[in-house]
């Protein structure tokens, strides 16, 4: 969560809008008849400027351009696989971009704007790996996936709202629900809105083609895929849930772990031979930014820190956390929520009711009243709003705090009727942290470590810096099983301070 970015507009952070391929024409619907080996359309002038006027809003959106190591070489390496889909002639006709966002996310726009995060990257395992996710992105460009999703959107008055989604499992598909899970889209949703299940397999089957024509080995785009099942499985345990919803690229590309095989089976099509590049993307992404950034906050077992905004708060127990360039978002079985900032002029009763009045278009949203309190010596106001959706009638309630540089934060929740009482220990785990706290919040980075004679899967893992699931993060980053063995001389990926 970004200081300087919140100050926009009310952001409503996905939380159940990441299940699965909502959008196009079904998850087995959808694509299935573009010809691999045609000749794509060329990038147009409309495409160009189109891909030029939402570049920008897609990098604040997600973290800006991630310029440390590995920026350039993700940069030629995605240049290089762009190249071999046939939409414009030289790799300088694409914009490839590295972003600093802690989300497992890639995606493509026309125009020739390809993205991927520093997260997503330093879960691959090789060069080919990389190129094959780019080259799928690149894929759903070449087969003009993104035309149908972009004009849904654009229907649904997407576009130019600089926001995210808050869709609770309390909602249903109309009055408030449908409106927070649509009307309040932002454009790096709208950009990477689920695609069908057809449409995936075209992508699947283009980025295997042009990791043949690239000189790769075409089994990355498998390996790949079952590296971010993996990581799926691993943050659902870790988070406590049965499934997954988190703001990755496995939520809107759907079912990795299920297309695992397709995968292998469209690879075993072509000449077995082609390179992986592992030792020289490891050199490449040694000392990469891992997990949050400071400057956006982070999260730690359960408690968000923003050293900047020198704040800090717990969630409930039982629930998660999920940080956003724009907000945090809270999920758990019984509520859903977000914390994030908007504009403010010194009258925090008018910013409650302010968040509330741009929940809804299609009906009036207001709290019976706005209470003043004390948390930890923060001023706060609060209200609660009972609103009837699809599902019957839920409670949203809007938390705000006003700190003393001029800035207001706030909460809003959704919960089942009766149920706000959920979100108290959170609402008043809200406090300042001093200068010191402040610096003691340090980044964590991929270290690409040398086995050593001795070493253990185990040994190893136990350098991982974290107090929790250190093994199970050291396979899943690695491809590994836990009774993998080492060998001196081997490189590994670790994550340090």
């Amino acid at each position: 969560m970004v200081k300087t970015v919140l100050k926009s507009t009310t952001a409503l952070i996905a939380c159940a809008s990441l299940a699965g391929c909502a959008a196009g024409s079904g998850l087995l619907g959808g694509g299935g008849n573009y010809d691999i080996n045609q000749t794509p359309e060329p990038i147009s002038a409309q495409d160009r400027a189109q891909g030029a006027e939402y570049h920008p809003q897609l990098m604040a959106e997600f973290g800006g351009e991630y310029t440390g190591p590995g920026g350039a070489y993700v940069e030629r390496v995605g240049k290089n696989i762009a190249a071999q889909s046939g939409l414009a002639n030289g790799r300088d006709a694409y914009t490839v971009t590295l972003l600093n966002s802690s989300v497992n996310n890639a995606f493509a726009i026309p125009g020739g704007y390809i993205y991927t995060t520093r997260q997503l990257v330093g879960l691959m395992d090789n060069e080919a790996e990389l190129a094959g996710v780019l080259g799928h992105e690149v894929g759903h460009v070449a087969a003009r996936h993104s035309e149908r999703r972009q004009a849904e959107a654009q229907r649904n008055s997407l576009f130019g709202t600089l926001g995210a989604i808050l869709s609770s499992v309390f909602l249903g598909g109309s009055g408030l629900g449908d409106t927070l899970a649509r009307g309040s889209l932002g454009l790096a949703q709208a950009a990477t809105l689920s695609y069908s299940r057809g449409q995936e397999l075209e992508a699947d089957k283009l980025g295997a083609l042009y990791l043949n024509r690239a000189g790769y080995d075409e089994r990355a785009m498998a390996t790949v895929l079952n590296s971010l099942a993996a990581q799926n499985a691993l943050d659902s345990r870790m988070m406590g849930r049965s499934e997954t919803r988190v703001p990755e690229w496995a939520s809107t590309h759907p079912d990795p772990a299920s297309r695992v095989q397709e995968a292998l089976a469209e690879a075993q099509k072509y000449d077995a031979g082609g390179i992986t590049a592992r030792d020289q993307f490891l050199n490449n992404i040694d000392g990469m930014l891992y997990g949050d950034d400071p400057k956006q906050g982070i999260i730690e077992n359960g408690t968000f820190i923003h050293p900047e905004l020198k704040l800090a708060f717990k969630a409930p127990q039982g629930f998660y956390l999920v940080n956003g360039t724009r907000a945090v978002s809270i999920g758990g079985q019984s509520g859903q929520g977000q914390f994030s900032m908007a504009s403010y002029n010194g009258d925090l009763d008018r910013y409650v009711r302010s968040v509330f009045a741009g929940l809804s278009e299609q009906q009036q949203v207001q709290p019976s009243s706005v209470q003043r309190t004390t948390v930890n010596g923060i001023p706060a106001a609060y209200g609660v709003a009972r609103v009837n959706s699809g599902n019957g009638q839920v409670d949203a309630t809007v938390f705000a705090y006003e700190f003393s540089n001029g800035q207001a934060f706030h909460f809003l929740t959704v919960t089942q009727a009766g149920n706000t009482g959920v979100f108290n220990s959170m609402y008043q785990s809200m406090r300042r942290i001093s200068s010191s706290e402040a610096a003691n919040v340090k980044p964590r980075k991929i270290d690409i470590y040398t086995v050593r004679s001795g070493d253990t899967v185990r040994s190893i893992a136990s350098r991982m810096s974290y107090s929790n699931y250190q093994l199970e993060r050291f396979l899943v980053l690695n491809d590994l099983e836990a009774n993998s063995t080492l060998r001196a001389g081997d490189k590994v990926k670790i994550i340090t301070y």
